[in-house]
């Protein structure tokens, strides 16, 4: 589902590098997943960190990854009953699972054969949507229509079933790299990864907590002109979002994204314009924020009150076109001045 709305991007606002009682800061950039990552750490040995995550990067590319045709996922996807997935997949499918129950449906990696129809995905898509074809298309989509059996097969209710896990597998890759990271004795780290982060412990260079920002909704403001700023520790945080590609009405003024409803499976308007989570983990945290951004503010508020562990800030058109924040309380905890 995260190919249904762009990734907002979220800039690090990171201090300069020095060392300091025999610890030092390492950081390393690079192109991974389709998309960028940096991750920082502070320890006093240099991990061969380039060769593990690329180590990580194709482990999880072939298991999950819709833009290769040899993945596990791909050809599950083209009906291969042969395929028995790994622990990667599993852990995926069942974080999957969970939000999608939470949910009432409004997060399912499902929804992939409709991402494909609107042009969305790595599929063929489709110049027109009529009735006919939506219902043809929304009969395959349902997390309930798939399964995981013992030996690791997966079993369709339907061999046309399209599997997604676009929306939460960089954050599950965040996750993987922090417990390499970690596994190595690591105990102060940021990792981001197209715009999804997670850290642990502070940024011993300013001996505070890692500060990270969330973008500003205004295109036209200046670069790193930041929304808010928030205190990252110890925790994960993911943003969906697409208001750098809103859609704007001409007499109210009021911005509009366009996100696909799984359950109607039509391409909806929000006014949602993006959903930032914090959560125990990067999987969570980014299926949650592509959930909400289908759910909408009022679907769920509902949702939030019976999650624990899941705070969120959000950002909203009213109206009459003005931008408009909802955050929850453990989310202003962690907003930073």
């Amino acid at each position: 589902m995260k190919k249904i709305i762009s990734i907002l991007a979220i800039n690090l606002l990171l201090f300069s590098c020095e060392k300091g009682n025999e610890i030092e800061s390492h950081t390393y950039q690079g192109e991974a997943l389709g998309t960028t990552y940096m991750v920082r750490y502070f320890s006093d040995d240099k991990l061969e960190f380039e060769r593990s995550l690329d180590s990580i990067m194709d482990e999880i590319n072939s298991s999950m990854s819709t833009y290769i045709t040899k993945s596990d996922i791909s050809r599950i996807n083209r009906g291969d009953t042969t395929v028995i997935v790994d622990e990667h997949f599993v852990k995926v499918f069942s974080a999957s699972e969970r939000i999608y129950k939470e949910t009432d449906g409004f997060f399912d990696p499902t929804v992939g054969v409709l991402v494909n129809a609107y042009g969305f995905g790595p599929g063929k898509w489709l110049k027109k949507i009529d009735s006919v074809k939506l219902d043809s298309l929304i009969n395959l989509v349902g997390f309930d229509k798939i399964n995981i059996k013992e030996d690791r097969s997966i079993h369709k209710e339907d061999p046309s079933v399209y599997l997604d896990f676009n929306a939460i597998a960089k954050g599950y890759a965040i996750d993987v790299i922090a417990e390499y990271l970690e596994s190595e004795r690591v105990d102060h780290y940021l990792i981001e990864l197209g715009g999804e982060l997670r850290a642990k412990g502070e940024n011993m260079d300013s001996g505070n907590s890692w500060i990270v920002g969330i973008d500003h909704p205004d295109k036209m403001r200046k670069a790193n002109s930041y929304q808010a700023k928030v205190k990252l520790s110890n925790a994960a945080m993911a943003t969906s979002g697409n208001y750098r590609k809103y859609r704007e009405d001409s007499i109210t003024g009021q911005k509009y994204v366009h996100t696909i409803n799984p359950i109607t499976g039509k391409a909806e308007r929000s006014n949602l314009l993006s959903a930032s989570v914090l959560a125990e983990n990067c999987m969570l945290a980014d299926g949650y924020a592509t959930a909400f951004m289908a759910l909408g503010l009022e679907r769920t508020k509902k949702v939030l009150e019976k999650l624990e562990n899941v705070e969120v800030y959000i950002m909203y058109s009213t109206e009459d076109g003005k931008t408009e924040v909802f955050s929850t309380p453990g989310f202003e905890k962690n907003l930073a001045e």
